[in-house]
């Protein structure tokens, strides 16, 4: 992805943000909805987010149309986006990625070529060199998360709280003073500033640090028995709060649509010419948040 198609996403993730402040009961009703189905399953909502947003963004986001990737063409893709947003004006094509996580660990990239983790190994278990961090973030697989178009909605399951939040990856690259490599069995003092012994980690990452030791990011072991847990770009949306731009204006309070669930459980039971009708009555429901 080139430096044109970064910008159209900041652009995007601009104009998200003004009409998240203008019709607020949009977004809030929206995400109540996909919060929602958490009731059905623990990770439904993950895949329904993805279908929300993306008719979310078509039907409210007027300069921009928006195309969910199926799954199998997903699964075939060298890139990790599941919506594919256009500008309608310039026509500039904006793949991006909805990660629906808790308040807490964040993945923004599996690295699935396990590039990340060899590569920060070659360089040392301590890197604090300003020559050595700017050959990392200058590298190939680095360029690639710089241009990973990442957007995850974050929700707190006992407050019924939801926020759709942007990390800020160029001031990670500005402000990472140290990468330091944590074994099995270790941890990162934040005190003392040095890696001691904790338990807790089966496998070892490199955590990426501020010049007062504040927690970035970090870089998860990379070895061919990692799961998708145990690999790729991490960050904590608690721990690094400050590297993250809200564009919902903060934390949003949903609230269960349980009239929904009862309506995914008919729809799966009914007829292709009564989900043509109901699609009418709800497209009227949407029209409706339009003009708030």
């Amino acid at each position: 992805m080139n430096d044109n198609n970064s910008n159209a996403f900041q652009d995007f993730c601009y104009n998200f943000m003004l009409l998240a402040s203008k019709n607020h009961k949009a977004i809030v009703n929206t995400l109540s909805n996909v919060f929602t189905m958490r009731i059905i399953g623990n990770k439904t909502h993950g895949d329904l987010a993805e279908i929300a947003i993306s008719e979310f963004i078509n039907q409210f986001m007027y300069n921009y149309k928006s195309e969910h990737v199926g799954k199998d063409l997903f699964r075939a893709k060298e890139h990790e986006e599941d919506i594919l947003v256009t500008h309608e004006r310039t026509l500039r094509k904006i793949p991006i990625s909805l990660k629906a996580y808790g308040d807490g660990p964040l993945q923004l990239s599996t690295d699935k070529d396990g590039e990340l983790f060899p590569l920060l190994l070659n360089v040392g278990k301590q890197i604090v060199k300003t020559r050595q961090l700017s050959t990392i973030f200058s590298s190939q697989p680095f360029q690639k998360l710089e241009h990973l178009n990442v957007l995850p909605l974050i929700y707190r399951e006992v407050q019924k709280q939801c926020n759709i939040v942007l990390f800020d990856y160029q001031r990670v690259v500005r402000e990472t003073s140290k990468i330091l490599f944590v074994d099995a069995g270790q941890r990162f003092d934040d005190e003392k500033g040095t890696v001691v012994v904790g338990k807790g980690r089966s496998h070892p990452v490199f955590i990426f640090l501020t010049h007062d030791n504040r927690y970035l990011c970090e870089v998860r072991y990379g070895g061919k028995a990692a799961n998708a847990l145990q690999r790729g770009f991490w960050t904590h949306t608690e721990n690094a709060k400050d590297f993250f731009v809200s564009l919902t204006n903060g934390w949003i309070d949903y609230s269960h649509n349980l009239v929904l669930v009862k309506l995914f459980s008919l729809a799966l039971n009914s007829t292709v010419k009564a989900h043509q009708l109901s699609c009418d009555i709800l497209q009227e429901g949407i029209d409706s948040l339009k003009v708030m």
